[in-house]
């Protein structure tokens, strides 16, 4: 499946070349009147665009032509893709388009900022640029994605430094050393179901503080660090970036009604059952097995997922302390705690948990987990009881 997706997108990648090689500029065209700049698109309300994007736009002067090289075109409909993400098996595209400002206007209709930094190039990088982005659309047109170290940010920084004559050198940003989870917290603080999602499968590498390159795979980061970046050759510096336009302003956008409850709340009122069942079990000396079938099963099916995110090849999923509490062990240990078996699964669930508190002082968890742990302290608490 994976080379039949690679062979299609060649073709079309063949096929879009072909069909619009009137607007490709000529090597031999004069450099002069090319203009490259790095667009960067603000986020909007799908989930996809919550981190914002970036791509390269060439625009030919002379003859008032532009095109788009973005390198965040995927299908997710192509079948099996949620799959194929959560194993970090996702393979994207670069597409080259004519229709620059339709391009821009898709995002506008969105109400994100649109903004462009036309590079300080020399005819000489223009030229190498402009034949790494058609080779790379024609021999290369499909990447396998990586969320933080290699997507539609990091894409364009990489073959714009490549092309470069000189080094580029960022400037330090000292008071700004975010790890990984905070920047992602960031761009999903209006959205708490996203960030509970990405908390949850995200393990004890997404809070390690991140590198000031690492930190470009945010398309505003990348766009920051461009506005203050030079370019240094033989002794002589100059600015990465020639002007900084804004296309677009940013707009009101269009919001879509979300889940009334956050996860906290949800959780929250988990924790309120389970105390009420609690103490009613307390009262009457006698154990609800129902609710601890039904507590089992909902962290053990999740356990199940955390534990294909230990063999996916996303890099930040395979060391997750959550699977302390959402433990696929759960479900084998199920039937037996239906049946009234004597068990030590409670005893094991009651290890796991010590050590999930503990290690929330190194992994920062996802909204209410603390909540869901509290639950399954509780069945510890009333079936020692019990055992007594």
């Amino acid at each position: 499946m994976n080379c039949f997706f690679r062979g299609l997108c060649m073709l079309a990648a063949v096929w879009f070349t072909s069909v619009q090689a009137w607007a490709q500029p000529t090597m031999t065209a004069d450099m002069d009147s090319i203009e490259i700049g790095l667009v960067t698109c603000s986020p909007h309300d799908e989930v996809y665009s919550l981190y914002g994007h970036s791509a390269l736009h060439v625009h030919d002067l002379s003859s008032d032509r532009s095109w788009v090289y973005n390198y965040g075109v995927f299908d997710f409909k192509k079948p099996h893709f949620v799959w194929r993400f959560i194993m970090g098996h996702t393979d994207y595209c670069l597409e080259r388009t004519a229709y620059f400002q339709a391009w821009v206007d898709y995002y506008a209709k969105w109400g994100c900022r649109v903004e462009e930094q036309i590079l300080n190039l020399t005819p000489g990088e223009k030229q190498r640029l402009l034949k790494a982005l058609d080779d790379n659309l024609r021999l290369y047109p499909v990447y396998r994605y990586n969320f933080f170290f290699d997507n539609c940010s990091t894409r364009p920084r990489n073959i714009v430094e490549k092309c470069l004559e000189g080094t580029v050198s960022y400037a330090a940003r000292p008071d700004y050393q975010p790890s990984f989870r905070e920047m992602i917290h960031h761009c999903t603080e209006q959205h708490p179901w996203a960030a509970f999602g990405n908390d949850l499968l995200l393990g004890l590498t997404a809070d390690r503080t991140a590198t000031q390159r690492e930190q470009q795979f945010l398309p505003a980061n990348l766009c920051y660090d461009f506005d203050h970046a030079t370019v240094e050759r033989q002794g002589e510096t100059r600015p990465l970036v020639l002007r900084h336009v804004v296309l677009v302003p940013l707009a009101q956008q269009p919001v879509k009604s979300a889940f009334p409850l956050s996860p906290l709340a949800c959780t929250l009122l988990l924790l309120l059952v389970s105390v009420a069942i609690f103490a009613l079990e307390w009262r009457r000396q006698r154990i609800m097995v129902w609710w601890d079938g039904l507590l089992m099963l909902l962290t053990g099916l999740t356990g199940l997922i955390l534990l294909l995110m230990f063999f996916s090849e996303h890099p930040a999923t395979s060391s997750n302390l959550q699977i302390l509490v959402l433990n696929p062990l759960a479900l084998f240990f199920l039937p037996l705690v239906l049946m009234r078996r004597r068990t030590r699964w409670f005893n094991i669930s009651f290890c796991c948990l010590v050590a999930f508190f503990i290690g929330s002082f190194w992994q920062d968890y996802a909204e209410g987990m603390e909540c869901v742990a509290l639950c399954l302290l509780l069945r510890y608490m009333i079936h020692r009881r019990h055992d007594k």
